[in-house]
């Protein structure tokens, strides 16, 4: 009888682990689902805040447009530790950091943009998406490849 509630709890423990499996990935989403290829965004702006969580970090930038007003972008990038190994730190993109961003922007119209690269004001680019997105691969260095 023991034997026998051991295997349904395992079961259980199982199916619990599987569930959440599946709510965790499909939190996960592609490219195509979220930003259009179609719609290229290049900008500056200063940062006003990174976001170091999963699955993407965020970058929120205002940038000023001709007239004077402030366009609040919040840009998505790869995920922290892919960051991180790519040489970003929390200290790299301070809060009045100018930079560069090049993207592709929301299907919704949005100020939201999937980040392709970001250029720090000291002329380095760094690469922002995350591998296997969906994303357009349009590398300018051929060891990005």
């Amino acid at each position: 009888m023991q034997t026998k509630h051991i295997a349904t709890v395992g079961m259980a423990g199982v199916a619990v682990a599987i569930l959440g499996l599946a709510v965790s990935t499909s939190a996960h989403h592609a490219f195509a689902a979220e930003f259009d290829a179609n719609k290229p965004v290049n900008f500056t702006g200063k940062v006003t805040k990174m976001e170091w969580v999963n699955p993407h970090a965020w970058i929120h930038i205002d940038v000023k447009k001709p007239d004077g007003t402030i366009e609040n972008w919040a840009v998505e990038a790869g995920t922290p530790n892919v960051l991180y190994r790519r040489g970003f730190t929390k200290e790299s993109l301070l809060p009045g950091t100018e930079v560069v961003v090049d993207g592709y922007q929301a299907k919704d119209g949005s100020h939201r943009c999937n980040g392709r690269d970001l250029k720090l004001p000291d002329g380095r680019t760094l690469f922002l998406g995350s591998s296997g997105t969906g994303a357009p691969y349009e590398s300018k260095d051929d060891s990005q490849k």
